[in-house]
């Protein structure tokens, strides 16, 4: 029986990004047959896993079918899932799952309006947004004012934004 990396079962799970879950696991959230788990752990269908003292489905284990879902964001809403300033969330308007929850594979501007992509299934996300599998990704953008060929130049070289660097191989 081969075993997987337990955030990647929880992700898989729908619980959150594998990176969230490694902070679970590293606050002391996760359990294994009983024992807190550590980063690096493995596991198989014959593990017990507990989150917050509530046991994980066998049926993590099982290649299930991903939920997808398509989703028009107006401007106005923001794609995180809670907000401290209490504007209207993404997740607000999303059907509600039995089990796991949804994962958004990548985000909008609080302004702007577009496609969004969620689903139940944590490695799905990560594979559709992890640099490494070079999904590429087209934007249609209207821009107010003039746009200079020094601003399409640096766009092209790369910018820096908070959750690091990003550029465009072609405008």
């Amino acid at each position: 029986m081969s075993s997987e990396k337990l955030q990647k079962v929880l992700a898989r799970a729908g619980l959150g990004s594998r990176r969230e879950l490694e902070n679970w696991i590293s606050a002391g959230r996760v359990k294994i047959n009983g024992k807190p788990a550590k980063l690096g752990d493995r596991v198989t269908a014959k593990d017990k896993i507990q989150v917050d003292g509530r046991a994980l489905a066998q049926e993590v284990f099982q290649n299930k079918t991903p939920r997808i879902l398509l989703y028009h964001k107006p401007e106005g809403e923001i794609s995180t899932r809670h907000d401290p300033e209490g504007r209207p969330t993404v997740y607000e308007r999303l059907p509600k799952l039995k089990q796991g929850r949804w994962v958004a594979i990548g985000r909008l501007d609080l302004n702007t309006s577009g496609l969004l992509v969620f689903t139940d299934d944590g490695e799905l996300a990560n594979r559709m947004m992890h640099p490494r599998y070079e999904i590429e990704r087209e934007y249609a953008v209207r821009v107010l004012g003039e746009v200079t060929d020094a601003m399409l130049t640096r766009l092209c070289r790369g910018v820096e934004l908070e959750d690091g660097p990003a550029k465009f191989k072609e405008i």
